[in-house]
């Protein structure tokens, strides 16, 4: 199985379009959003609260795109040829969510790269390293989510449902614009979104104490129902292969 993540992470880095919108989009979105207009006595608590939101909708995006190459893979079979090889199909999905976690590294890293250099943010070493390992570990609903799409739908349908759900959850989930700003209904329903309760792990992290109780019981309720999603999807798609 190693060898099969090993060739599927090469497949992946070597895509130029990967790289370009999971690793550069964000850290030019969060340039872009941080260093417009006048500096202020928020500007450097905004730029900390921008990466780490940047950071998250970098990681999201690179998770949930596994299920794009999923059912390109699909189509070409390659899930056909790797049915008659010795893994067995609970090693291909975990191969495949292994992957992810591999790929969304370059989002995280680039987006706090570009906060620590361009735009001095300064915390403590412990924060750095909890930051990341957090934010990579938090990815792991949002790749379920993308394989469940992926075993689920073609790859044109997956591409379009993965671009419509990054842009909304990073909206609603607070990625973009702080969730102080929305509506009072609104606020209440991105608290319980798993975007934001994904960027709250980071948030906490640089505020500088645990994240939430609150926090962590949603992403284990969206981490269940994703992954159940993945699982019917994967046995749906199995009876069709």
């Amino acid at each position: 199985m190693l060898d099969y993540v090993r060739l599927e992470v090469r497949r992946t880095l070597r895509d130029p379009g990967f790289v370009i919108f999971s690793a550069g989009m964000p850290v030019l979105m969060y340039l872009l959003f941080t260093n417009l207009g006048a500096a202020d006595d928020g500007a450097a608590a905004w730029k900390t609260t921008a990466m780490v939101g940047m950071a998250a909708y970098g990681a999201l995006g690179a998770a949930v795109s596994v299920g794009t190459g999923i059912a390109e893979d699909r189509s070409l079979g390659w899930l056909r040829l790797l049915r008659i090889t010795p893994m067995r199909p609970r090693q291909v999905v975990l191969g495949r969510a292994v992957t992810s976690s591999v790929t969304v590294l370059p989002a995280i890293l680039t987006v706090l790269a570009a906060g620590a250099l361009a735009n001095g943010v300064r915390l403590d070493a412990w924060q750095w390293v909890v930051l990341v390992l957090l934010l990579w570990v938090g990815t792991l609903p949002f790749t379920l989510f993308g394989i469940g799409n992926g075993y689920r739908h073609s790859a044109q349908t997956a591409g379009v449902l993965n671009v419509a759900t990054l842009m909304g959850l990073a909206v609603i989930g607070g990625l973009w614009f702080p969730i102080e700003a929305f509506p009072g209904w609104l606020r209440a329903v991105a608290e319980y979104t798993p975007a934001h309760g994904f960027a709250e792990l980071g948030w906490a992290t640089t505020d500088g104490h645990a994240p939430a109780l609150t926090t962590v019981a949603v992403l284990i309720g969206w981490l269940a129902v994703f992954g159940s999603y993945a699982v019917t999807s994967y046995r749906k798609s199995a009876r069709t292969l």
